[in-house]
């Protein structure tokens, strides 16, 4: 089976294992985009970041990040990622929980009008 790969208007994503407890996928953000701030009813998220700087905001609260930091958010957290840097932000997510569609979305704010 070919895992899913996809490019956004913010970047790109690959998925690089995916079961029925959890997804795996590999996010590159360009510089100078960020995701939607979101969040999701059936799933939580852990990110690794691997490459690149910018800012996190969790429900509301801004926060930098770098190479070598995790940040987690639990099902129903709102959370984004912005590059404020010069090169791609790559980070690992890991996402656990009942259901791993993009359907379970829900877009709060985005630059892409989605």
């Amino acid at each position: 089976m070919e895992l899913e790969k996809s490019e956004r208007p913010w970047g790109r994503y690959e998925v690089l294992q995916e079961s029925a407890t959890h997804k795996v996928k590999c996010i590159w953000v360009s510089p100078g985009k960020r995701l939607s701030y979101q969040r999701h009813a059936k799933r939580a998220e852990h990110w690794f970041i691997v490459q690149g700087s910018g800012e996190i905001t969790i429900d509301g609260v801004i926060k930098s990040i770098s190479p070598g930091e995790t940040v987690d958010f639990g099902i129903g957290v709102l959370h984004r990622i912005s590059n404020t840097g010069d090169q791609e932000i790559i980070f690992v997510e890991v996402q656990t929980g009942t259901y791993f569609g993009e359907d379970d979305i829900e877009r709060v704010e985005d630059d892409f009008g989605r």
